[in-house]
């Protein structure tokens, strides 16, 4: 509270020397005044009419009957007091009024911690925790958050967060009462993260300490002065990136390789002028027409799988399909191609993107890295919204487009220009706040994420046994046996609609089938492949009763 006081005092100074300043200014003025109206214009005035005129002038109020004046140096002197006038009032409120205002104001945000029994302290406010405290404000989860900004913990208030203003370094009485708390999460600066967590510990705090570190460098000296966990959401950020971008990190389904050469799975993008978009898959007959088999579309970074045949395709989706190769090649007339080879375009080369190249140089994939600086690992220096930049790095050529930019204004007009140039290939943006990712996808951009998703996703686990985000869905391959279906046609007996899985290929012998006769009947012998998410594959296996294969196929 020392601080506080201090502050409330200096205002109060400030008042005090206004109150001070005004009358001696009005006195001073209006003496001069009096003296120069009897020698130099030879009309005497009384003292308190003097006081009157100065006040006036000083205030810009008016002169009523003491104007005009004749003699040059009475003129000059009535100028300068009006400009003396005018400096007061200029001064008065941003300099006196105002600060009083606000100091007294201020008194009202908490300086010590409430009762902090079942409550989550979070030290400092940042696009990192943002997307989390939404969450514990939507599910009434208690937390408080002490903040060292004045007008960051006004605006935090105001959206109705409990908010604690002080400084560690200056007032580590702030954190007096911590000990009850359910867990402490620090959120600032690795060094202050670490006077955080020394405080709270001295504090008698016994309870877990999540720290979100930018270097992690600094994790073992967090851990050392008593951190529970130590997180650093960069790079963890960079890693999910990665995954997106790369094959070799992330496969687009596991167990592909079970079916051979002779099936395959691609993907396609679905422009808005195109045959599929809009359309029910039932109307489509995709299968029957083209032998092919969509498990799922991505849409705004999210993979929706197939449930039926109402399912509807949605215009710039990217349509998973598995089938011959030689059918894959005739849904190429309906949708684009996206490949899957060539290098990978980083376009900004912070502290996530040397992370990302770091990956995917690590697994085996060729980057070209964009930034306007001239420095060691960047290939192409220029800006990406530079269509000649864009041409130098081959973003055409690339398999996947990755920007990892600055601002979010700048990303989001940097991924309509890059679709713009680039339509068919994948566009995988970082966002600094979550609040903008509707806007990446609005753009153009295929997959969005935020420090704030990855952060709060760990700090979900952590403080509520739960995962806030979605984890993705994968897509697998399985060799069942026939079970149930015996005797059934592939794609009938409602696969899909009763399982959301897909019988995309049956082994009978030594052949794969990938295309049905409407007479086409499995055999109880017959080895089935099966397409879809864990869990549709879980409830396939339950729905028609039947098990792995034992032996996969050579």
């Amino acid at each position: 509270m020392r601080k506080v006081n201090q502050g409330l005092q200096r205002s109060t100074w400030r008042l005090i020397s206004l109150f001070f300043s005004m009358p001696t200014a009005v006195v001073v003025f209006g003496t001069i005044f009096m003296f120069a109206s009897e020698y130099l214009e030879g009309k005497p005035m009384g003292f308190w009419s003097s006081l009157e005129w100065a006040s006036e002038t000083l205030t810009t109020t008016g002169y009523g009957a003491y104007a005009p004046w004749n003699h040059p140096v009475m003129i000059v002197f009535v100028i300068l007091t009006q400009f003396v006038g005018m400096f007061f009032l200029v001064l008065i409120f941003p300099f006196y009024v105002m600060p009083y205002i606000e100091e007294r104001f201020e008194v009202r945000l908490a300086h010590v911690l409430p009762e902090m029994s079942g409550r989550v302290l979070f030290y400092r406010y940042g696009p990192a925790i943002e997307s989390l405290l939404d969450e514990f404000q939507r599910t009434a989860t208690a937390f408080v958050v002490l903040e060292e900004d004045v007008e960051l913990a006004r605006n935090l208030r105001n959206r109705g967060y409990e908010v604690v203003l002080g400084k560690l370094d200056e007032e580590p009485d702030a954190l007096s009462g911590v000990e009850d708390a359910r867990a402490v999460v620090a959120n600032a600066d690795d060094h202050a993260n670490a006077i955080c967590i020394l405080i709270a510990r001295e504090q008698g705090f016994k309870g877990p300490i999540y720290a979100l570190a930018d270097d992690p460098l600094y994790r073992p000296p967090m851990l050392q002065v008593g951190a529970s966990e130590v997180f650093t959401p960069s790079h963890v950020l960079a890693a999910a990136l990665a995954a997106r971008a790369s094959i070799r990190l992330s496969p687009p389904a596991e167990g592909m390789h079970l079916l051979g050469s002779q099936v395959g799975l691609a993907e396609f993008r679905v422009r808005a002028n195109s045959p599929l978009a809009g359309k029910r898959l039932g109307d489509l007959q995709l299968r029957v027409r083209h032998g092919v088999t969509v498990i799922g579309q991505w849409t705004c970074g999210a993979f929706r799988a197939v449930e039926g045949p109402d399912t509807r395709i949605e215009a710039g989706a990217i349509l998973v399909i598995v089938g011959a190769q030689a059918n894959l090649a005739k849904v190429e007339r309906l949708a684009i191609p996206i490949r899957r080879s060539g290098p990978i375009v980083l376009a900004g080369y912070g502290a996530v993107g040397r992370k990302f190249v770091e990956m995917l140089n690590d697994a085996g994939d060729t980057t070209i890295v964009i930034d306007q600086q001239a420095i060691p690992g960047v290939d192409v220096v220029g800006n990406v919204l530079e269509y000649a930049t864009m041409e130098r790095a081959g973003v055409r050529a690339a398999s996947a487009v990755v920007l990892v930019l600055n601002n979010d204004s700048e990303g989001v007009f940097a991924t309509a220009v890059v679709r713009d140039h680039a339509p068919e290939v994948p566009l995988i943006v970082r966002a600094n706040r979550v609040q903008n990712i509707p806007r990446l996808y609005q753009a153009g951009a295929d997959f969005a994420l935020s420090v704030g998703q990855v952060a709060g996703q760990i700090l979900a686990y952590h403080l509520r046994g739960e995962q806030a985000i979605a984890v993705e869905q994968r897509l697998k391959f399985i060799r069942v046996a026939a079970g149930k279906l015996a005797g059934g046609h592939p794609w009938r007996d409602q696969v899909r609609e009763r399982t959301g899985a897909a019988v995309v290929a049956v082994e009978r012998g030594d052949r794969v089938i990938v295309e049905f006769e409407d007479d086409f009947m499995i055999h109880p012998d017959d080895t089935l492949f099966v397409c879809g998410t864990l869990a549709s594959l879980e409830s396939y296996l339950r729905e028609f009763e039947t098990a792995l294969a034992d032996t996969p196929r050579a």
